[in-house]
């Protein structure tokens, strides 16, 4: 397997560990971006149909691994906030303003990642052309 193909395997399979959930509306069951923005995994999981160049892939690639950077710090303050929010529940009597400050801090950071997750689709869309987008809508519409 030469150098090209095995860095493509590699973002594929780090991409696929580490693509972020699709946004969903109101009720949990609708992807509120459905055909405006494409998830990492499923632009890499049509690369030959939609004929990425080089700088594409590139380019997809160091959004993905910036976002992940990014997202990781979040997810330690998420982690960190529950594990207080858990603690504060275990007292007697519940402080309830402590727990709403703690729940407050983790949604917080929830929306953080969110809006990096959100920024990194942006940014793969904009890497692609109209007919990369019409393509992929095309792919999803059939499923």
């Amino acid at each position: 397997m030469n150098g090209w193909k095995q860095m493509k395997l590699a973002l594929l399979l780090l991409v696929l560990a580490a693509a972020p959930a699709a946004a969903q509306g109101p009720g949990g069951d609708k992807d509120v971006f459905r055909g405006k923005l494409f998830a990492p995994n499923v632009i890499l999981q049509h690369q030959d149909q939609l004929n990425l160049t080089r700088q594409q892939f590139t380019d997809i690639r160091a959004a993905v691994v910036e976002v992940q950077a990014n997202v990781a710090e979040h997810e330690w303050d998420l982690r960190e906030a529950y594990q207080r929010v858990l603690s504060d529940l275990d007292q007697k009597p519940v402080d309830a303003d402590k727990v709403l400050q703690n729940v407050q801090a983790a949604l917080e950071a929830e929306n953080e990642v969110k809006k990096l997750q959100v920024a990194m689709l942006i940014k793969l869309r904009n890497l692609l052309t109209d007919e990369q987008m019409a393509y992929l809508r095309s792919v999803r519409d059939e499923n």
